[in-house]
């Protein structure tokens, strides 16, 4: 055979492996809505959610997960869709969230694993509806999480977007800014504009549009909506007297901030502190720098303490800035955001002491705009009480962690030599630690992290807002 046959052969090899892979995520992708839409179970590979309307999605995860681990196996397609066809036979799993990929790398029983769901109560997840009071960068993201994903009749329900009165032909404004975006791509999905009942059809679900100076004068209950959560994103109010508006207008049950309160108000870091939000009324979501380095400042504290530190945020322009100098209320950021690296204070560093007490008064923090649209580099400068034997050590234990159950949705990990900003655009981890740039001097740690100031801060937000609305799963594994 000559070199030539043999490259077409091989060709041909590969093309037909891939076909079937093609036809086996066609297959799953059945599987799974209807595991979604029947039984509210929603199935994950290390993490990320099997997107229910993309082949190339399905296919993706499977080349690049392999447990994220050096000595690990691939995870073949073939043995996830087996795996799913299991979980689809059973009609006793109810209400569950339940990753695949860890169940297979670590050759769980899944019997034994769903014994924990079938021996559960029977409770299940209702509608929550849920209004964005605000339609701008991470009001528009949020909108695109929630309504790319498919219908349910469960869950959070996008019923209504709320912005300030405008003129005519603003429906379609709003939706050409959904539609389109600079930075993430278009949307997936279709937006029509129905001016009759001033609102948008997204996805093929209505989201009434709302016109109001002030969250007190709205009834909610007028559009049908009722006991909502309200996910303010405008950052005009920040402590309880201005955010406590939403509650006094008939519907709202709860208010989420996405950005840092004031007061009494709990600042909260889904997964390091969201076991303290009860039956709180209003809860921050804290800001997304805040949201980027929590998680992995824990983990870094438990495993070898903090003595202090400083945290030096590389952050992103936004639009609270200038694109040229022009008048500006606060120092430095009236001068051009595209042209100039702005010093700027962050109150980040002193916020992960609300999230985590232990480190409160531990950490300083700077910040430094620079002219990139999105996705921001965090440094954590530490001095650790115990040290690691070596960076290589300390990358170890964070791969680990990244890999983890608990960790693998929040923390992600990188050692490649090629990783630069534009690769976490639309990532939805709320950080992920860059193995090539960790240096370890004795006890001084310098660990930086990469996080889509968008994406990943808004992923976080919807954590937050799922809990608030009662609404849980059973994860499998635990």
């Amino acid at each position: 055979m000559s070199n030539a046959d043999t490259l077409r052969q091989l060709h041909q090899d590969h093309l037909s492996n891939y076909n079937q892979q093609e036809q086996q995520a066609i297959e799953l992708m059945g599987l799974l809505n209807k595991l979604y839409n029947e039984q509210d179970v929603q199935v994950t590979l290390f993490g990320d959610a099997l997107n229910t309307t993309s082949v190339g999605q399905i296919l993706a995860l499977h080349q690049k997960v392999a447990l994220r681990d050096k000595e690990a196996k691939s995870i073949d397609i073939a043995d996830t869709l087996a795996m799913v066809k299991t979980l689809a036979e059973n009609k006793n799993i109810q209400t569950a969230r339940i990753d695949v990929g860890q169940l297979i790398a670590n050759d769980n029983d899944l019997q034994t694993a769903l014994q924990s769901i079938n021996n559960s109560n029977d409770a299940a997840n209702g509608a929550s509806d849920v209004v964005l009071y605000g339609f701008g960068r991470i009001g528009r993201i949020l909108t695109r999480l929630l309504l790319s994903q498919a219908s349910s009749a469960k869950g959070l329900q996008l019923k209504a977007i709320v912005v300030r009165p405008a003129a005519a032909g603003d429906l379609a404004k709003r939706a050409s800014l959904l539609e389109r975006d600079s930075i993430h791509g278009g949307f997936a999905g279709g937006v029509v504009v129905d001016n009759e009942n001033n609102g948008l059809i997204i996805n093929g679900r209505f989201v009434q549009v709302i016109y109001a100076k002030d969250p007190s004068e709205i009834d909610y209950t007028a559009y049908g909506i009722n006991d909502a959560l309200v996910i303010d994103n405008t950052g005009i109010w920040k402590d309880e007297a201005g955010l406590g508006k939403h509650l006094q207008s008939t519907g709202v049950k709860k208010v989420l901030l996405t950005a840092p309160a004031g007061g009494d108000i709990k600042n909260v870091v889904y997964g390091v502190n969201n076991d303290t939000v009860g039956d709180d009324s209003i809860v921050s979501a804290a800001s997304c720098t805040t949201n980027a380095i929590t998680p992995t400042l824990k983990v870094l504290n438990d495993e070898y303490g903090i003595e202090n530190g400083h945290v030096e945020t590389i952050h992103s322009f936004t639009n609270d800035q200038n694109l040229i100098d022009n008048y500006h209320k606060s120092d430095r950021r009236g001068r051009s955001a595209v042209l100039n690296m702005v010093i700027t204070s962050t109150g980040a560093a002193k916020a992960v002491g609300k999230a985590l007490p232990e480190l409160g008064g531990k950490l300083t923090g700077n910040a430094i705009r620079v002219p990139t649209p999105n996705v921001s580099l965090a440094i954590l400068n530490l001095n650790l009480k115990t040290a690691p034997t070596s960076a290589d050590a300390l990358n170890e234990f964070m791969r680990k962690v990244s890999n983890s159950s608990q960790w693998q949705t929040q923390i992600a990990y990188t050692d490649s030599t090629e990783a630069v900003s534009t690769d976490f655009v639309g990532d939805t981890h709320v950080g992920i630690v860059d193995a090539q740039a960790t240096i370890l001097t004795e006890n001084h740690a310098i660990v930086y992290i990469w996080y889509d100031n968008e994406v990943g801060y808004s992923t976080q937000v919807l954590r937050l807002a799922t809990q608030m609305a009662g609404i849980s799963y059973t994860q499998i594994p635990a």
